[in-house]
Order: C-alpha cells, then sequence, then structure tokens
C-alpha cells in the first residue's frame, strides 16, 4: 500500500483530505485515470466558457476565465499525448457523481447562481490540485509523476482565481459562509469511494 503524504492536509478550501482508498484505487489503474483526467481538464474548460457567456459583461470575470480555459485545453492536449505514449485510445468513461451532485448544489436565481458556480469551481479546482499532487507523489512512472506535479501551480491558481473572483462580485463573508456550505457537501460526496478509479471519486 502507498502511503499518502501531507499534501493531503494543505488544500484551503477542503474540508477532508482524500483518502488513501482512493489513491490505491487510482494508482492501480492509470490508464484510466488518464482518460478520465482528459475529460476533466475538457469539462473544465467548457465551464469557464460557459460562465463567460452566462455573465458577458463582467468583465473580470471575462479576463480571468478566458485565461483558465485556454489553459485548461492545453492541459486537454498534454493528457491527450500521455494516453498516445501509452498507446490507449481516447475514449469517454462514465462520470461519477461529484459533478451533478455539486451541480445540484447550485442556486437558480441570481446573483446566487453566479456565486455558487464560482464556489463550485473552485472546490473542483482544489480537489483536482490536491489529488494531482497526490499521484506526482506517488505516481511508479516518473515521467508521469513529473508530469502530474507540473500540473499543480495552475491548478492552485485556478481554484485560488474563482475564490477571488468571488470575492470580488460578492462580500467576503457571503462567500467564505457559503463555501463552508459547499464544501461540506463535497465532502459528503466523496466519503463513498467510486467503484472505478476517477480524477473525482
Amino acid at each position: 500500500m502507498v502511503v499518502a503524504s501531507s499534501v493531503r492536509s494543505k488544500i484551503k478550501f477542503l474540508k477532508i483530505p482524500t483518502s488513501q482508498a482512493w489513491l490505491d484505487q487510482a494508482l492501480a489503474d492509470m490508464d484510466t485515470i488518464l482518460l478520465d483526467h482528459a475529460q476533466c481538464e475538457r469539462k473544465a474548460a467548457g465551464t469557464a466558457i460557459q460562465m463567460m457567456s452566462r455573465y458577458p459583461s463582467s468583465l473580470e470575470l471575462v479576463r480571468e476565465l478566458t485565461a483558465i480555459a485556454q489553459e485548461e485545453l492545453s492541459h486537454y492536449d498534454q493528457v491527450n499525448n500521455w494516453l498516445e505514449k501509452r498507446g490507449v485510445p481516447l475514449q469517454p468513461v462514465s462520470p461519477p457523481p461529484y459533478g451533478a451532485g455539486l451541480k445540484k448544489c447550485v442556486r437558480r436565481q441570481e446573483p446566487d447562481r453566479m456565486l455558487d458556480l464560482l464556489l463550485v469551481s473552485a472546490l473542483i479546482e482544489a480537489r483536482s490540485h490536491e489529488r494531482l499532487g497526490l499521484l506526482g507523489e506517488h505516481c511508479p512512472d516518473l515521467q508521469l509523476a513529473k508530469f502530474y506535479r507540473s500540473l499543480m501551480a495552475s491548478e492552485a491558481r485556478h481554484y485560488g482565481s474563482y475564490w477571488l473572483l468571488a470575492t470580488t462580485y460578492f462580500n467576503s463573508d457571503l462567500v467564505s459562509e457559503r463555501l463552508a456550505e459547499l464544501a461540506e457537501v463535497e465532502s459528503e460526496i466523496l466519503s463513498t469511494l467510486y467503484p472505478e478509479p476517477r480524477i473525482h471519486s
């Protein structure tokens, strides 16, 4: 069994760290993790683009999310290159309940909807940062581990950007209160390990 390190305790927004069970499951099937990771990067770019389209007059948001979308697509290309190196055909994998569960928490009325979309995205990016860091520490393929470590800074920047955008458009106390509520839900969703390896399972 791989022993996970203290990386898991350093992520600001997360209520609970990733379990050892997830790390063991992921390391046992890195090809599937890479396939899911590719989907996650593509979806993350799409989320940023959708938010820009929903709030086009919010100039700070559009500027920040344009950069995020471009970087997510770059990561998508890099993950696809890894799949090609390993001889794994690009194909869809079934999504875990993580994204859909968080989406259910997004309120329908504005401006609550905007706040929730920003904070859900911040939580997803924070969890990605944590888990890519664990893969970077423990993946037995040293070059793949190095690749995952190289992504950590951008993932941290992304979750910071979403949080800063939330505090740009909303009162900081309101942001902190709602983030705490959503973080509880995020941790609860992950309390049951998905039966197949996924980045957010």
